[in-house]
């Protein structure tokens, strides 16, 4: 536990820090109570934090406001912001344009153009490959580099991320693009909230779509692997993103669950490329020791637009659904033409079939007692047991009831 006095990090002052005065301090914070675990005594990343994904409470922190670049970590927000926009199995034909502006040494998954890509291999290809091509596809598909890094941005003031500034949607080293440990760490937690991008980023290995052969003309195929070293390693692990540049140096953020509690932990920039997984694992494991064992020294703090409920998927018609809950306006996931019926208007139809067939029923049976009396004799059309003038009203009333639903359901 630190003085109060502890100097403040570059990003944010202590004393207005988003998520806690102390997070806002330059030293290590930490709280233990009896029988907690030590910290870890070989981290060197000059930012890092570890905090309860369910409750938010942040269990230890260092620098967490300390703004640095953040290399494809930031792809985490682009996925955030783009992903629940379309449909999972739309298919996009790539164009050279789209491809252009990829930043030298970038890495790529190995898109090529004009040929067709569903939208899950392309996010796969973010993921997995970290692919840059694969962004820069999608950010077009959302209407371009610009539109996508203003809607990041705005993306991040809503989850309350004030150390970051978009320049780049995939975190290519560009000048005045930062992040933060927290931020990192409020990306992380917003995405996994997303069924498809919990699937994405926990994926191992995967099929991505190559070119056409030559001799066949079938379009080929090749393997891709995660680039995330803990995946499949540390007992537990999730995702999320890992990532590397020359200015940047290491950055990532995982997230582990054991034994119903999940931890996200973000180290950005350690002393070495390989550090940085080593410091996570470290970080996790005194997580998971510490529970209950040390008060929390900051909380991460909410998305300021709406809740995302449970179990969002982004498959299908829950791309709408995702963007309500995001407070944003969001274009539907691409669907079929036809909008089908709002359970509304399948009531209303519903209901005047069933007058109109009783209806019809009393006339039949009034009709039958009728004739059984008299032969020759047939009753009124419109008359029932209830009287002609009540069966008649029924009819019209079913029969408006029909004429109403079905304009309505046109529009819904």
């Amino acid at each position: 536990m630190l003085a109060a006095g502890a100097p403040t990090a570059p990003g944010q002052d202590a004393a207005g820090a988003i998520g806690g005065e102390r997070l806002g301090r330059s030293d290590v914070q930490v709280a233990p109570l009896a029988g907690a675990p030590t910290l870890p005594t070989t981290l060197t990343g000059r930012s890092w934090l570890i905090a309860d994904a369910g409750t938010g409470e942040v269990l230890a922190a260092h620098n967490a406001h300390l703004q640095l670049p953040p290399a494809s970590t930031l792809k985490m927000l682009f996925a955030d912001t783009v992903l629940p926009k379309f449909d999972r199995t739309t298919e996009h034909k790539v164009t050279t344009a789209e491809l252009a502006n990829v930043g030298a040494g970038s890495s790529l998954v190995g898109v090529k153009e004009d040929l067709p890509y569903r939208v899950e291999d392309l996010w796969r290809g973010v993921f997995l490959s970290s692919g840059n091509d694969a962004v820069h596809v999608l950010a077009h598909m959302n209407g371009g580099l610009q539109q996508t890094v203003a809607e990041m941005q705005a993306r991040a003031q809503t989850l309350q991320a004030r150390d970051t500034k978009v320049v780049s949607p995939d975190g290519y080293d560009m000048d005045g693009q930062v992040s933060s440990a927290y931020d990192l760490t409020l990306f992380a937690r917003a995405g996994l909230r997303n069924a498809d991008f919990r699937s994405y980023c926990s994926t191992r290995t995967a099929h991505f779509p190559g070119g056409l052969d030559k001799l066949t003309g079938q379009r080929t195929s090749f393997d891709i692997a995660n680039t995330d070293r803990l995946l499949g390693k540390y007992q537990g692990l999730i995702g999320v993103k890992n990532g590397y540049t020359t200015n940047a140096g290491a950055t990532f953020t995982g997230a582990a669950q054991r034994g119903g509690r999940t931890l996200l932990v973000t180290v950005m920039h350690p002393d070495t490329q390989t550090r940085v997984y080593d410091e996570a694992s470290e970080l996790l494991d005194w997580g998971f020791a510490a529970a209950g064992k040390v008060q929390p020294v900051g909380q991460l703090v909410e998305d300021t637009a709406a809740v995302h409920p449970a179990g969002i998927t982004g498959r299908g018609g829950t791309a709408a659904a995702t963007a309500a809950t995001a407070g944003q306006a969001r274009p539907q996931a691409v669907r079929g033409n036809d909008p089908g019926l709002a359970p509304a208007a399948w009531t209303a139809i519903a209901l005047g079939a069933v007058l109109a067939l009783w209806a019809a029923g009393r006339t039949a049976a009034r009709r039958r007692a009728a004739l059984t009396a008299d032969p020759g004799a047939l009753p009124d059309p419109g008359a029932t047991a209830l009287g002609g003038h009540r069966h008649r009203g029924l009819a019209r009333r079913a029969r408006a009831l029909v004429r109403h639903a079905l304009p309505r359901a046109r529009r819904e």
